[in-house]
């Protein structure tokens, strides 16, 4: 079919063309960034965390007013809770990955480095911590019974050397500090406190990103207790009773001390999920916002293809009998539809990655990967082809004769 009596048609029609033009472009753009968006949110909601998700449950205490035995508690709490039938161990930490609020070191290679290699999310544990967890060494051991230090015990103001302690760190965090790839019984500075490191983990996820991070995270041999920031990980046998356990968990805590405030036991599962609530909303509002646009678009394109041919009768009539088929009447419109969709993808594209700048400049987002632009491009040819079917089908069933005696 030859193009130039449709471009010649539209030339005659410019201002309906360009406004589908501009409905389209408007709509590849925001349908591009919608679909970056959305998977960038379920590439997150799907990270793994490095540590056995389906065996943990997570208990808080909080304690009423100055507790002196806090330490002593603690340990009374870890071995109510080891005895609960089904429960395989229960350690104290200061935060889990994919949690609210974190706690965070700045590290680096020498002592008081004016400027830190990086910043790690920081994990304080009690013995154990990496087995109850489920997290992988993919390099040297861990923390020995001797190197556990109590919290409380600290004394801050300390010759930083005897401050000085061993640490495990994320692959990461690792690649990051010693890019040579030979971490182990090397030491890192938290300010001018040498940590040793002893061991490598594969994966332990940050509780919040960080500057753009996930991935740095280190491992202090630190004991907490329920009233300094710790709260109890708890790991069961059998994911399947984390319901009855978690209960039980509840009944053990008040047993040790009822004067305390027990928050429910839930499991890590409802921790991640409460945690990504806002990233689900986001993505249902996205394609929600995506989906009405393409309603729009499919119907603006629907909208004008009708009242073209209802402009066209006579034209179609003519065209019908000087022999035009049915076959080049559907087409002559597919065509025209394509040549609008076409020009409007182009400049779709265009404004797509206007926006993307923009949202790279206000919110830190990395830059539009080119594979959305044909995926953005096909949707668009697809829903205009579909779109103009109905309107094509009707053009092409006009009768030549009642198309002839129209005015």
């Amino acid at each position: 079919m030859e193009i130039r009596p449709i471009l010649s048609t539209l030339a005659r029609h410019k201002t309906a063309a360009a406004l589908i033009v501009l409905e389209i472009a408007l709509t590849c753009a925001i349908l591009c960034n919608a679909l970056f968006l959305v998977m960038q949110r379920l590439e997150t909601m799907h990270m793994p965390s490095g540590i056995d998700e389906d065996r943990l449950l997570m208990a808080q205490v909080n304690g009423i007013g100055t507790q002196a035995d806090a330490d002593a508690r603690t340990q009374e709490d870890l071995a109510a809770l080891r005895a609960i039938p089904g429960v395989t161990d229960a350690v104290i930490v200061n935060q889990v990955p994919f949690r609210n609020g974190s706690w965070n070191t700045a590290l680096g290679t020498r002592p008081d480095q004016p400027t830190p290699t990086l910043t790690a999310a920081q994990y304080m544990v009690s013995e154990g911590a990496l087995k109850a967890m489920g997290l992988k060494l993919a390099a040297g051991r861990d923390f020995r019974a001797d190197e556990y230090k109590t919290v409380t015990a600290l004394n801050l103001t300390e010759d930083p050397k005897a401050l000085a302690s061993p640490v495990i760190l994320s692959a990461q965090a690792a690649q990051r500090l010693f890019p040579d790839g030979n971490a182990l019984g090397r030491n890192v500075y938290m300010a001018n406190i040498p940590l040793t490191v002893v061991g490598v983990v594969e994966t332990l996820t940050r509780p919040a990103q960080m500057s753009g991070d996930r991935s740095n995270s280190i491992l202090l041999p630190a004991r907490m207790n329920f009233a300094n920031g710790g709260f109890y990980l708890v790991r069961v046998a059998d994911p399947a009773r984390r319901t009855e356990v978690a209960k039980a968990i509840e009944r053990a805590l008040e047993k040790v001390d009822p004067n305390r405030l027990i928050k429910p036991a839930k499991t890590y599962e409802e921790n991640r999920r409460d945690y990504f609530a806002a990233d689900r909303d986001m993505i249902g509002l996205l394609l929600v916002v995506s989906a009405l646009l393409l309603l729009v678009t499919a119907l603006g394109i629907v909208g004008l293809a009708s009242f073209w041919v209802q402009q066209r009768t006579k034209q179609i009539g003519i065209r019908r009998a000087l022999g035009a088929t049915r076959g080049q009447i559907l087409r002559y419109f597919q065509t025209e539809n394509f040549l609008l969709a076409s020009i409007g993808i182009v400049l779709g594209m265009l404004l797509a990655f206007a926006i993307n700048q923009m949202l790279m400049g206000k919110y830190a987002l990395p830059r539009l990967p080119w594979q959305y632009l044909p995926l953005g491009a096909l949707a668009l040819w697809l829903l205009g082809q579909l779109a103009v079917l109905g309107p094509a089908w009707r053009a092409m069933a006009i009768s030549p004769a009642i198309a002839t005696r129209s005015a």
